[in-house]
């Protein structure tokens, strides 16, 4: 009888949890709804030359790992995908862009212009590319961190002056954010670049990803803020 008891108690007990967790299901709190709220990671494409792909360092020390490491460490989920090609200029990355920026990018960081700079191409070319750059990007719905270069002086200050210009102009014109100088506190630095004084080493990558964390995480912030307003519409 205390055996036919015991059974019936447990199967009671057994009826009233499956009860339970199915009004929780219906409300909302299951590992399903659970997995619903939780935003999936902001995916961007690190777009550049040699200076973004990594030229002559471990795939480690590149710049869109050490940046994904840099965000990880705050807390922040995101996936960096390195999309830079040693020996771009800025024509060459016009001509690759749509297969090189996938679907379901949220946000990309363009780091072009130094081998234009190099080369002593026309600013206005430069200027053109990166424009048709920002728009493609703009017309997809994805938002954008410029990253600027500055010219090599051998050119005369004329050149100089004028495609200095480029980058806040663009920025201004497509409302994108702007990270200055992508080499700040690294050019002519020879302890954190290779011999050939052009090419940053991992401690040179490292104070990059130091100095434009701050504008990533803001371009981070607007691909949130677009993400809300898309899930409200």
């Amino acid at each position: 009888m205390k055996a036919k008891q015991s059974a019936s108690t447990v199967r009671g007990h057994m009826v009233r949890l499956a009860v339970i967790v199915n009004l929780l299901l219906a409300a909302g709190f299951g590992p399903a709804a659970a997995a619903e709220e939780q935003a999936p990671p902001v995916r961007i494409v690190a777009f550049g030359d040699s200076l973004t792909a990594g030229y002559r360092l471990a795939p480690g020390e590149a710049f869109p790992a050490q940046l994904a490491e840099a965000l990880k460490a705050k807390g922040v989920a995101a996936e960096i995908a390195n999309a830079g090609v040693s020996g771009d200029t800025t024509a060459a990355g016009l001509g690759r862009l749509d297969w090189a920026i996938p679907e379901g990018t949220d946000a990309v960081i363009v780091e072009l212009g130094a081998n234009d700079a190099l080369r002593g191409i026309d600013p206005d070319e430069t200027r053109r590319n990166l424009d048709a750059i920002l728009s493609r990007l703009k017309a997809r719905n994805i938002d954008v961190l410029l990253a600027g270069m500055a010219a090599p002086k051998n050119w005369g200050e004329a050149y100089e002056a004028r495609f200095a210009t480029i980058f806040s102009d663009l920025a201004a014109k497509h409302d994108v954010l702007l990270y200055p100088f992508f080499l700040d506190g690294v050019a002519l630095d020879a302890k954190l670049n290779l011999e050939d004084g052009l090419h940053p080493t991992g401690a040179g990558v490292s104070v990059i990803v130091t100095r434009i964390l701050p504008e990533v995480e803001r371009l981070i912030d607007r691909v949130e803020v677009r993400r809300a307003a898309s899930s409200k519409s």
